[in-house]
């Protein structure tokens, strides 16, 4: 197996992750060619630019360009209208790489014809910081090198994970997909907390942000389980015991975090049809 160096690529939507997705590809020299379709255009940064063209549509792209990679970055509810008119460029040698979310394989079949080449993939929006976890799944056609080729392109935006159970991506959705929100919605209730218990609003939010952020770092920078960093700042009837009891009974945090997943997993699997 050889991993490809220089792809060329058709970028289909450059908005927060496409373009986050494609300032990587570049700074890591991954993509020889990239032709990128937006309704905006390019960005001004990318003006110039040798390595990148842009196109209107599938019927603007350049005289003879069969693309590597088709990377499917527009939003799920234009998804139907912008794919079809790629059925053309399905072919072996041209796998049909998506980050949407809730657009499954067989819907990528469906539209595209059975011998499509097609990889899913579900990342979240840390990946417009480089920062992103994506978990993805191949079809039966993705041959070994436009695996390594896809997992490539994937990185450029953070970590990668891969399944073989397609069903997984709906937890997966549930968990790294929206897990950003439930973090954000953290701090909110940690800062409305601190408000309560007495400080200045805009004290409270700076301390909530800085903890969060902070805390997510250790725990990136550490070879310790989340639960052993836990341990390691509690100590015994002290103040953050107190607050533990609190979180960690049985009508504490795990079983909302468990209904909220369980949830959104639930209406992941609902937008799939």
């Amino acid at each position: 197996m050889t991993v490809q160096t220089g792809a060329s690529l058709l970028l289909i939507g450059c908005g927060k992750m496409g373009g986050a997705m494609l300032d990587g590809w570049l700074a890591a020299g991954t993509a020889s060619r990239v032709v990128v379709v937006d309704r905006m255009g390019l960005p001004e940064s990318l003006a110039g630019n040798p390595r990148v063209a842009a196109a209107t549509g599938a019927d603007d792209l350049p005289a003879g360009f069969v693309p590597d990679v088709v990377v499917l970055a527009v939003k799920p509810q234009v998804m139907d209208e912008a794919l079809p008119g790629y059925r053309a460029l399905v072919r072996p040698g041209t796998v049909f790489l998506s980050i949407a979310a809730g657009k499954t394989i067989a819907y990528f079949e469906r539209v595209l014809g059975e011998g499509a080449v097609v990889v899913r993939s579900m990342p979240n929006t840390p990946a417009a910081i480089g920062r992103g976890m994506t978990v993805a799944v191949a079809n039966a056609r993705v041959t070994a090198d436009q695996r390594a080729l896809s997992d490539t392109l994937l990185r450029a935006v953070g970590d990668v994970s891969w399944v073989e159970d397609e069903g997984l991506l709906d937890p997966v959705t549930a968990l790294s997909g929206s897990g950003p929100a439930y973090v954000f919605f953290l701090v909110e209730a940690m800062a409305k907390a601190g408000e309560a218990a007495g400080l200045p609003a805009e004290l409270a939010m700076r301390l909530a942000r800085a903890t969060v952020s902070g805390a997510g770092a250790l725990l990136d920078a550490s070879p310790q389980e989340a639960a052993e960093l836990r341990k390691a700042v509690t100590s015994p009837n002290g103040t953050t015991q107190a607050a533990l009891e609190v979180l960690m009974a049985g009508d504490g945090l795990q079983p909302v975090m468990t209904a909220a997943i369980a949830a959104a997993a639930r209406r992941s699997r609902e937008l799939a049809g």
